[in-house]
């Protein structure tokens, strides 16, 4: 077959039998991170299919993994719980413990404070209210526990004085189109620790 031959060939074949790119994946990523947001897929779908992008090779292989996610219904549950956001939370624990879990909204900004105490916040069925949001930490003498779903970006751009933010558990094989935790802050004389697990996955005591 000569060279003119194998061109023609492979401008024959059909879109789906094509190799994705690079970019295609990207862009693939991106609505999967947006129905992630929105609320259409729940974070166990969200990283099937991410596994399944980061396998996949043709047009055809990227094709069902957006091929149900049409716009977000007008009134979801997502959007609603996104409507009723003031901007900001304050979480506080101070000589105690403060805990979010479930569906719950992560505003744009999340202020957390302790003082000899502990937050935990599980982000896994959460609605973030956009798709980037800060969570500001005042930590003196405390902790702060944060376990998210995969797929989630972590940027940490705390001050730690004394202290330690631990991000080794953390889904790395993210794209900058992926929702996004912004860390902030100082942790003055505690810890920091975010894990990336699945919502089925049995949880296991930290540091584990």
């Amino acid at each position: 077959m000569t060279m003119g031959n194998a061109a023609n060939h492979s401008h024959a074949l059909p879109p789906e039998r094509r190799r994705a790119s690079d970019a295609d994946r990207d862009r693939v990523a991106q609505l999967l991170g947006e129905a992630f947001v929105d609320g259409r897929l729940t974070a166990e779908e969200h990283a099937e299919r991410l596994d399944a992008l980061s396998t996949a090779t043709t047009l055809g292989d990227l094709q069902p993994l957006i091929a149900d996610l049409g716009p977000a219904p007008t009134l979801s549950e997502a959007e609603e719980l996104r409507a009723s956001s003031t901007g900001a939370e304050n979480i506080v624990a101070v000589f105690g413990s403060a805990k979010r879990s479930g569906r719950w909204l992560v505003e744009p900004r999340t202020n957390t404070s302790t003082l000899f105490g502990e937050i935990a916040l599980d982000l896994r069925e959460a609605v973030l209210s956009q798709r980037e949001v800060v969570i500001q930490c005042g930590l003196v003498f405390g902790s702060l526990k944060l376990t998210v779903p995969p797929g989630v970006r972590i940027v940490n751009e705390t001050t730690p004085i004394f202290g330690d933010v631990d991000l080794k558990k953390t889904d790395s094989a993210v794209t900058v189109n992926a929702p996004t935790i912004r860390l902030r802050g100082s942790v003055m004389f505690s810890s920091v620790k975010v894990r990336t697990r699945t919502l089925g996955k049995r949880k296991l005591p930290w540091m584990r």
